[in-house]
């Protein structure tokens, strides 16, 4: 058995201890927001926030979490960072496909906790998920919209 907290829930958990935490956040926890794209960490369509740092999980075994805090992109209803990150998407119609858009926004939420207001640069070196749509301009002023409004928001 492993212990596992995810989006701020204890689990025990009866599976290998090898088992990709991606899996077991689909397969165990019904936490489908969290997507399977390539398999070696590539592409962060399995993005998700490991102690407040975004990290690919389809490569990360679940024994190497003991102690942990997991949390997808379906724990963050509540979160400013994530709720204005949200709304920018919306805004600037990002969004297309949809298929790496959790994953793409915990990794914008993971730039904006570490700094408030990055740079085209900042997005581009943070922003490392694949979108198969091309809407990488769209993002990046969708992560700038989300910091001008976490600022006067007073975050």
């Amino acid at each position: 058995m492993l212990s596992l907290n995810v989006n701020d829930l204890d689990h025990e958990l009866d599976v290998e201890p090898e088992t990709p935490l991606l899996w077991v956040l689909r397969d165990e926890l019904g936490l489908a927001g969290t997507k399977f794209g390539c398999g070696v960490a590539a592409c962060g369509a399995c993005t998700v926030e490991i102690d407040g740092a975004a990290t690919r999980s389809c490569v990360l075994p679940v024994s190497a979490l003991a102690g942990k805090r997991v949390r997808t992109i379906e724990a963050h209803p509540a979160d400013r960072v994530v709720a204005a990150l949200q709304g920018a998407w919306l805004r600037r119609q990002v969004p297309q496909c949809g298929y790496c858009q959790g994953g793409m926004i915990l990794a914008a939420a993971s730039l904006l906790r570490t700094n408030p207001n990055p740079s085209d640069a900042d997005i581009d070196a943070a922003l490392t998920n694949l979108c198969r749509c091309g809407t990488y301009q769209r993002m990046r002023a969708a992560v700038h919209d989300a910091a001008a409004a976490l600022a006067g928001a007073g975050s």
